[in-house]
């Protein structure tokens, strides 16, 4: 069908032997969803031990990654984030069928949110909030707790697989309150500007967009300036978001901390310092939750070798 853009989700509108894939991976979830939480985790993470075995090129790019950003870590300790990475990667994908399937209720009892109070102060003086975050395996599971909590404005690029695009714009926008295209700046500031908190996660490798070159776990990398120019223009705080897994797999730590110091700064690059940054604590923190199979330093500083040959 060419290009399309995200539409509500009609079953009727993907009979086609060509989605019939993507209605069994549902299917799978969907049964998934009914099993307790720590079954369904478990299952996740036997997915992520498959996907393991399966990603030859991948697990290439994450140990470039891992090798670059945690020179001072051992081959062993190394294999074990990109493992525990996998089996993460897992989860996400049972976690996205609960943020689809639980109801609210059996949610609210996963998750302790601390820092709520930066937010409610921001919003009771009328300022707008962006809460800046990374791709992070926990980062769906991570929005739909949030939202429970405070209206939530999130972005998000239109999906290959029209079916799987359909479904989960759909679904998200059953609990967030405005689902934005992530090329559609003038209705997120609106978004922003009407007090709805929003989910910005900038810290990928976007090549054709205004970048410049900020460190990133000690490696100068295209970082986007849009983080600047959507505060500026919003008038709104940035405050690092980060959701957590527990150690004993009972649920979720959703952290939100202070705004970020004069930001924006006017400097492209002292804020983008400052996002990376904020990043970066929380990659080093548990670094098997970061997504290290993202190209994140494939755009190169002018007459750098190539990251990834």
């Amino acid at each position: 069908m060419g290009k399309h853009r995200s539409v509500e989700f009609r079953a009727g509108d993907y009979l086609s032997p060509r989605y019939w894939p993507m209605w069994c991976i549902l299917a799978v979830l969907r049964l998934v969803a009914l099993l307790p939480f720590r079954a369904a985790l478990a299952v996740g993470g036997g997915i992520g031990r498959i996907l393991f075995r399966l990603s030859g090129r991948r697990q290439r790019i994450i140990d470039l990654n891992l090798a670059r950003c945690f020179p001072e870590k051992s081959d062993v300790e190394r294999e074990r984030i990109k493992r525990a990475c996998y089996r993460n990667i897992g989860i996400s994908l049972i976690e996205m069928a609960i943020c689809w399937w639980w109801p609210a209720e059996r949610l609210r009892a996963l998750v302790e949110v601390r820092g709520r109070e930066h937010v409610d102060t921001l919003r009771a003086e009328g300022r707008g909030v962006i809460l800046l975050t990374g791709h992070f395996t926990s980062l769906e599971i991570g929005g739909r707790l949030l939202a429970l909590f405070m209206p939530l404005q999130v972005m998000y690029r239109t999906q290959r697989n029209e079916l799987f695009d359909s479904f989960l714009y759909t679904r998200r926008s059953s609990y967030f309150v405005n689902t934005v295209s992530r090329k559609n700046t003038r209705q997120l500031i609106k978004g922003i500007r009407d007090g709805v908190p929003t989910w910005y996660a900038p810290d990928q490798d976007f090549a054709r967009e205004r970048n410049v070159f900020a460190p990133f776990m000690g490696i100068a990398t295209a970082t986007i300036t849009a983080c600047s120019r959507l505060a500026q223009s919003s008038g709104a705080a940035m405050l690092p978001f980060y959701p957590e897994r527990k150690a004993d797999g009972s649920g979720y730590i959703l952290h939100i901390e202070p705004p970020l110091a004069d930001f924006p700064s006017g400097d492209d690059l002292a804020d983008a310092t400052a996002i990376n940054r904020s990043i970066e604590k929380f990659a080093r923190q548990q670094p098997e939750n970061y997504m290290w199979i993202h190209q994140r330093f494939k755009t190169r500083p002018p007459g750098e070798p190539p990251f990834y040959a």
